[in-house]
């Protein structure tokens, strides 16, 4: 079986016809003889011709081609707002390019780079963790390309964007710590400068500040939130405070590098700390025990994301007013957190 993919080309020169005679039989267009057609589409399939549909629509001005820049596709949360955009996308007839900065802004910049090349009709963004320059994005709205960003959202004037109330969320989350009496509340946060790890903090400074409890900077560990930087920050947590009795991490995989910290110590999950994470990833159901989250609407935020753009895409877009979606969370209780009553 032939694999290869034979061009235009060379059927016009197996064939001894022109290539616009090789286009037309195959498009079923103009004035061509049926046997002609037919010699033409059995070579075709003899030879495994595939029709290339982004040149067709880049000589129409059109490449029914959107593109998407995640962090990375690891683990659950950007899988499922993929998801989202896909179906979204495919419904209303466009392709979908996904390009991952592996949460590295020059990665980033030569993703967005790589889009512009394909010419794509608009461009989806959550900005990875090491982006605080966002120049290449003013660029990308200076060439009135439709732009969204989502769920990490830069700091710039009139943009269109689809985020989750992550300030709501993290509230909620130190709330039910709280009101399972606990007291020496830790939290493991991301780097200040991302829009959902700011807001997660601000929240649980503010769930203490109602509740009359004082900040105390030893219960704050700043990281990357990955598992191994999850079980670091437990260890200095655990050093500077033996005595705190829960920890709300901004996000789920941190908390899981936590959790091997505590039962080295002997503390037991929920009894001697609670813990509560963010995001709802798949394996939060698969500590033990389960694990507190907050559940962040992945695939509606893909959705809603990919409806933003194609409104734009089917309008001018300087004459698009940008707009800004805001998802609600869902607090999703589990054993990680449940009747943990602090260790006094």
């Amino acid at each position: 079986m032939n694999l290869s993919r034979a061009s235009i080309a060379e059927l016009a020169t197996k064939l001894n016809l022109s290539p616009s005679t090789i286009s037309r039989a195959l498009s079923g267009q103009g004035r061509i003889s049926e046997e002609t057609r037919q010699r033409v589409r059995q070579l075709a399939q003899e030879l495994n011709y595939q029709p290339n549909h982004l040149a067709a629509a880049l000589r129409k001005g059109r490449s029914n081609t959107l593109g998407v820049i995640v962090p990375h596709i690891d683990g659950d949360f950007f899988a499922r707002v993929l998801k989202g955009i896909e179906h979204g996308a495919t419904q209303a007839g466009f392709n979908v390019m996904v390009c991952q900065s592996n949460e590295n802004a020059g990665h980033e910049k030569k993703n967005l780079d790589t889009l512009l090349t394909a010419q794509v009709e608009g461009i989806l963004v959550s900005l990875s963790l090491t982006t605080k320059d966002v120049q290449h994005f003013e660029d990308v709205r200076r060439r009135d390309l439709p732009l969204v960003f989502f769920d990490r959202v830069p700091e710039l004037p009139q943009v269109s964007a689809v985020v989750l109330d992550d300030y709501q969320g993290a509230y909620q989350a130190v709330e039910h710590l709280l009101g399972q009496g606990c007291r020496r509340i830790a939290h493991i946060g991301g780097p200040q400068h991302l829009n959902i790890c700011r807001n997660r903090y601000r929240a649980y400074c503010d769930a203490l500040r109602a509740h009359d409890l004082p900040y105390d900077p030893t219960l704050v560990h700043f990281c990357d939130l990955t598992l191994p930087e999850g079980r670091q920050a437990m260890e200095t947590l655990l050093e500077q405070n033996p005595q705190l009795d829960a920890v709300f991490a901004a996000n789920d995989l941190a908390v899981a590098g936590a959790m091997p910290v505590l039962r080295a110590a002997g503390l037991r999950i929920p009894q001697d700390v609670a813990l509560a994470g963010f995001s709802n990833e798949l394996f939060t159901l698969l500590t033990e025990p389960h694990l507190t989250t907050v559940d962040q609407r992945c695939e509606e935020m893909g959705r809603t994301a990919v409806r933003l753009l194609l409104d734009m895409v089917a309008e001018q877009p300087h004459q698009y007013a940008p707009r800004r979606v805001v998802l609600q969370p869902e607090l999703v209780i589990r054993e990680s957190s449940q009747q943990a009553g602090g260790r006094g």
